[in-house]
This record gives structure tokens, sequence and C-alpha cells, in this order.
């Protein structure tokens, strides 16, 4: 068993999280599964291996579903943090088996390519009003100006959230302190925020849906309510989660993929911004890492996972595997046409809203590209401290 197999994979440190690309290559070359002590995870860093496992059955979100804690050598989550796992266990992310299908086939209605294109014209028109907004300033913070709110807006727009509501503007930060818990050993503060968070948005989320079911609108929320197969907790759940997972990969990889372009100095051909987009998801991977439980032993590059270890599947890495992407894997090909990346996942925890984020990344991009052609850093942003969501505090561009 290999003890920390690179010594600069350090996911604490800010040298690290800056550029993990670098330890990701050194784990790939010293071999397929590496345990690494200070997180107490297998490290698995090749495509081939992250994309199986990401579909293997034999690994899960959770253990609950066939296990005790005690059972599977784990301690119970902390009493104090109990709203947050409630509202987290729940959702689709953590959820397997039986619910997990039950809950999936039912959201996955509001996800179809029908729902995608009607939401089209909206997601465009809120796309060049954020950055119009951000060229009649002559610049600013583009992930505050346009990054966030465009997002949120359109799940705020899916679920039913009244423009009037002064909660639309505290979706974002609810959502950032929830996933906060998805960091690497979180701090007790962060745990703290998550759970106000938690008890605050499931509030929230109580009144609106009780709203929608004395006078249902054309919103997602009414749809689940219509449906009468979920409890009310696996609706909130549902809601936060699409919250959630709904805006993060957008909003990194909007920030992400222009700090790239502008320290590149190219541009995307507006004729081929599909292509692009789907360069930049690969390139530098909003979300670095997924974590699974191995459920039943598995075998990997010769080392055995056993039942009850914890598999770090590092996404960031499979994603510039030369095994899979070639030579130029580390290298920004904005026409990369064979682009296999598995930034949204596999199996049966594949993103549900990857369409969306695709035309919710396609219309901004365009919109950047066609109305700030001069786009520029006005400073040098700084990266979260966070490895497993990569971005960055702000982006400060002007024209």
């Amino acid at each position: 068993m290999d003890a920390a197999a690179d010594p600069v994979y350090d996911p604490w440190s800010p040298e690290f999280v800056a550029d993990p690309y670098p330890a990701y290559a050194g784990l790939r070359a010293a071999g397929r599964a590496h345990w690494h002590g200070p997180t107490r995870q297998w490290l698995i860093p090749h495509h081939e291996d992250v994309s199986a496992l990401l579909r293997d059955r034999r690994l899960g979100r959770t253990y609950t579903h066939r296990f005790t804690h005690e059972e599977f050598g784990q301690e119970a989550p902390d009493a104090a943090y109990e709203p947050f796992h409630t509202l987290n266990d729940h959702g689709l992310l953590d959820l397997e088996g039986a619910d997990h299908s039950r809950i999936r086939r039912l959201v996955s209605k509001a996800f179809t390519p029908r729902t995608v294109e009607d939401l089209a014209p909206t997601v465009r028109r809120l796309a060049a009003d954020l950055v119009g907004g951000l060229v009649a300033a002559g610049g600013g913070d583009l992930q505050a100006a346009v990054a966030e709110p465009l997002p949120v807006a359109v799940i705020a727009e899916m679920l039913g959230v009244p423009e009037g509501d002064e909660e639309r503007a505290r979706l974002r930060p609810w959502s950032a302190a929830i996933c906060g818990m998805f960091e690497l050993n979180p701090s007790e503060e962060t745990a703290r925020r998550a759970v106000a968070a938690s008890v605050e948005f499931s509030g929230y989320l109580r009144e609106l849906i009780a709203r929608r079911r004395k006078e249902p609108g054309d919103d997602l929320i009414s749809s689940l309510i219509a449906v009468e197969e979920l409890t009310e907790q696996e609706m909130i759940s549902t809601c936060v989660l699409l919250l959630n997972a709904g805006h993060e990969a957008t909003v990194n990889t909007t920030v992400n993929g222009w700090w790239t372009l502008l320290r590149e100095g190219v541009r995307p051909d507006p004729e081929k911004l599909s292509t692009a987009v789907e360069e930049l998801l690969r390139y530098d991977t909003p979300l670095q890492m997924f974590e699974r439980w191995v459920l039943d032993d598995i075998e990997i590059g010769g080392h055995t996972l056993p039942r009850g270890s914890e598999v770090a599947l590092l996404l960031g890495s499979a994603n510039r595997d030369p095994a899979r992407f070639g030579p130029t894997a580390d290298t920004l090909d904005l026409t990369r046409a064979d682009n296999p990346h598995i930034t949204f996942g596999a199996g049966i925890h594949y993103c549900l809203g990857a369409p969306l984020a695709r035309l919710e990344l396609t219309a901004v991009f365009g919109e950047l590209l066609r109305q700030a052609p001069g786009l520029r850093l006005a400073a040098e942003p700084v990266r979260k401290p966070g490895y497993v969501i990569r971005g960055f505090e702000e982006l400060l561009v002007e024209l």
C-alpha cells in the first residue's frame, strides 16, 4: 500500500489548490490507486478507473441503505449537525437504491430536452441583461454581476420562488454555506453555518410548499406536490439539491473559464461555442473530486480496497489523463472534438441538470463575447481555499 503516493498532493495547501494538475500527473504516473493517510481515502487518478467506478454499484454515495454505522465501522454523525444531515440525506446526491430511483424518475421530468428548450429564451434574456449591466458599469466582478445571478435566477424560476420574495437574495448564500460541508474535513464553523443555512432554507421551502398546495403554479414545486409520491422532506431536499448542484458548476465554469481565456489570451469561435464550453468544463474541472464508500471489497491496480473504506475519484485528474485525451491533455484546445470529460459524473448519479448547465454556459459566454469583446483582467484573482469545489473569490474585469 502506497503512503501518500505523491507528497505534493495536499488538498489543504494553497499552492496545491491553485494548481493541482502537476500533483495529479505524479499520481497517475505512480499507479492506479494510492492510500492517502491525511484524508484516509484511496485516491483514484486515471480516467478509465474513475469513469468505471462512478458506474460501479460496489461503491455508493452512502452506505446506510445496506449497513448501520456500526456495521460499516463508522461513527454516527454528530447530533448537533442533524439539520444538515436530514436535508442532505434525503436528496438525490446521497441516496442509493430504490429511493434514489424513485426520486430521480420524478425529478428527471423537469429536465427533459423539451423543458430545457422552453427555458432557452429566458436564459438568453437573463444572460444578455446581466452582461449588459456589467458593460454599462464599465466592468466589475464578473462572478457577482453575471456568473452567480444567472443560474440562481433560472433555478428560482423553475422552483417557483416569487421574484418579490426577499429570500431570492439568500439562495446563493444558503447554498454556499451548505456546500461548505462537501469540502474535506470541514471546520466547526463551516458546520455551524451549514446547519444554520439548512434550518433557514428548509423553513422557507416549507412555507413555499404550503403556499403551492393552496395555489399551484406552473413550477417544479407544484409538479412535485401533484405526483404525491414524495414526502415533504424529500421535496425540500430535492429543491435544495437542485439549487446547489444547479448553479455551482455554471458559476465556477464561467469564472474559471474566463480566467483561463484571459490568462491564455484566446477567445472561442462564437460559431463553435458548444465545443469550447465542453473544453472549459474539462480543462479546469469545477468539481475536482467525488467521494464514494466501498460497499464490497474491490481490487484496483493490485490493491484491495476493503469494504468500509472511502474512495476519492479525482475528476480533475481524470479530465487531464493523457491515456484518454492524448499528449495535449494539459493543453487548452477550444476546438477539441473528442472530449469525453466526466465533469458531470457518470452512472446513476450523472448530473440531471447537465443540459441546463450547458445552455446557461453557452448563453453567458456568447453574450460576453458579443457585448464585451475587449474584456480583460482588472486584478489577479484569489482562489477560494476549498479544494473540492474549485472557484475564485471574485473575478474583477474591465472593458
